[in-house]
């Protein structure tokens, strides 16, 4: 069992949440931002926004499939290690 008082054990556990809450919303935009630019350099003879400006749904959908499992990838990480500190 923790030590000190409760109300310094929840005192933790908000703190521990807020940054890991803090931390995932930031990783969250960084990822959103970089993968797409990592998804580009992966394939260097497809220019991702032009074909999605030309309406090539497929492109579109895989940088979209390849951004959402990363990001849904972090949240994961993010919530164990929120979970972790709350408990």
């Amino acid at each position: 069992m923790a030590t000190g008082t409760l109300i310094e054990n929840i005192t933790l556990a908000v703190i521990y949440t807020v940054l890991g809450g803090v931390l995932g919303v930031l990783l969250m935009a960084l990822s959103a931002f970089i993968v797409p630019r990592i998804v580009d350099l992966m394939t260097p003879r497809i220019n991702d926004e032009k074909e999605i400006a030309k309406g090539n749904l497929a492109v579109a959908t895989y940088v979209g499939q390849i951004t959402q499992a990363v990001i849904l990838g972090i949240s994961i990480i993010i919530a164990a290690a929120i979970i972790s500190g709350i408990f």
